[in-house]
């Protein structure tokens, strides 16, 4: 792990699924210890970036590193930094909390002794402990996030990633997985990458990237984007640079 290098870097990025570009010449970068919101609508290309991050698709350009891991060259050492928590749950409804986090920290190459050691510890936190034998079927969907969650972080990752984890959830859930993850940017230093479509869900001192159409539209502090579109709230700024975003594109295809 290079000692001065971001959790995540990004630079110049493209990808497309035949004639159709997803993502075009994408760049941005999470610190250490950094919440990043990455604020786009549905079908900006975040979860096409997250799985190019994570190798579920290859990426044929630009650079993608980990804590210095170039994830072409070094893809093992890059993924042990990372948890992730999927849009879609994949956690399997028939096994109990503790057999899907089991069943994770045997992937890690974990010892038993170890995992169950990090499972009660992470479900702990999650205010899920007393239930670790219970099914997944039973648990709200706000609680299965929760499991999703400590899942991610069983074998202390430094770089975090979440893809719309609050999609479907009530103002709890999703508050309590908010304050739970940035909490850890805080307290363990864990770098946070948020994909979110949720304008709320990017807190006063949050770095923003907006995407939009493939294209990162605007990068950093809130006051930063207020100050570049005259405006006073984030959603006025959003709304102005994706209609920007969206005229600079129609120039360019008239």
């Amino acid at each position: 792990m290079a000692l001065e290098a971001p959790a995540l870097a990004i630079e110049d990025l493209s990808h497309a699924f035949g004639a159709r570009k997803v993502l075009d010449r994408v760049s941005l970068s999470v610190g250490r210890g950094d919440f990043t919101v990455l604020l786009g609508l549905n079908g900006a290309g975040k979860t096409t970036l997250f799985a190019l991050i994570t190798r579920l698709y290859l990426s044929h350009s630009g650079l993608i590193s980990v804590f210095g891991h170039d994830i072409k060259k070094e893809a093992q050492a890059a993924l042990r930094c990372m948890g992730v928590v999927f849009q879609q749950s994949t956690l399997d409804l028939d096994l109990t909390l503790e057999e899907n986090l089991f069943y994770h920290a045997a992937l890690h190459g974990m010892r038993r002794k170890l995992a169950a050691a990090r499972i009660g510890e992470e479900l702990a936190r999650v205010g899920l402990a007393e239930r670790r034998r219970e099914r997944v079927r039973v648990l709200s969907g706000g609680q299965r996030r929760r499991v999703e969650l400590a899942r991610a972080l069983i074998h202390n990752p430094s770089l975090l990633l979440l893809d719309e984890p609050t999609v479907g959830l009530d103002m709890a859930s999703r508050q309590f997985l908010l304050d739970h993850v940035r909490g850890l940017c805080t307290s363990q230093g864990l770098g946070v990458l948020w994909a979110t479509h949720l304008i709320d869900e990017a807190g006063p001192d949050a770095r923003i990237v907006i995407l939009h159409q493939g294209r990162v539209r605007a990068a950093g502090e809130r006051a930063e984007i207020l100050a570049r579109t005259g405006e006073v709230t984030l959603k006025a700024a959003f709304d102005r640079i994706i209609a920007d975003g969206a005229a600079k594109r129609g120039g360019e295809t008239s």
